[in-house]
């Protein structure tokens, strides 16, 4: 269900870190709550491509379909706000009847093998629904390696996990909160590596693990003398 809650302006949240928030919670904290920010190979590729896609004045026409680029974005019951890349209106022959609307996302590289992308999509089409009043059922993504595009469909399970995953962003957020690091595969194509340092935190764990253990031991034995 959706929150009944609503953000103004001061509350609203960058969209696109519902992506990093999708991927790792501390990687979008270090960004978004303590603005670390760190760029490798990858987000300079992405960022690359999105300059050749984000301009703003761009308007085109092919045959009955209308291509606008980098379309301001807002949710206020999300509390979310960005760019979508390219949004499509596809017109037909019947007068009086309201164009297909249809939302482009463009990424460096290829599909991922979990959802993170497919996130930040329907966040963008919740955001468009509640701006025009429309619904729509699905969009695509055009990633640099296949150059060709990806339908995603805006089921309401990936809805759910967006309305999830912004108001756990928003929680952390106000309480200004960095979970603490864990250390995993996605650890090692991720710019903020040395930054987060996850083997300390995993090493930390450890010592905690190890201290609360002898402290255990401590007193089984003073409870058997």
């Amino acid at each position: 269900m959706m929150n009944t809650k609503t953000y103004d302006d001061e509350g609203l949240l960058l969209l696109s870190g519902i992506q990093h928030y999708a991927f790792c919670e501390r990687q979008w904290a270090l960004i978004h709550i303590e603005n670390q920010w760190a760029e490798n190979v990858r987000t300079v590729e992405g960022r690359h491509l999105h300059e050749r896609v984000d301009d703003p004045y761009f308007t085109e026409i092919r045959n009955n379909v209308k291509v606008v680029r980098s379309v301001p974005l807002v949710s206020r019951r999300l509390g979310l706000y960005g760019m979508a890349d390219l949004i499509e209106y596809h017109h037909t022959s019947e007068r009086n009847h309201s164009p297909e609307i249809r939302i482009v996302e463009y990424k460096r590289g290829k599909p991922k093998p979990d959802d993170r992308d497919e996130v930040q999509l329907c966040a963008q089409a919740m955001c468009l629904e509640e701006m025009l009043g429309i619904r729509l059922e699905y969009g695509y993504f055009f990633y640099g390696e296949t150059r060709h595009r990806h339908r995603v469909d805006f089921n309401k399970n990936l809805r759910e996990k967006v309305v999830q995953l912004s108001e756990r962003m928003h929680e952390l957020f106000e309480k200004g909160i960095t979970p603490a690091a864990v250390k995993g595969k996605k650890c090692r194509n991720c710019s903020l590596a040395h930054l987060c340092m996850p083997v300390l935190g995993k090493k930390r764990n450890q010592a905690t693990s190890y201290i609360k253990k002898l402290i255990m031991e401590m007193e089984e034995e003073t409870a058997g003398d």
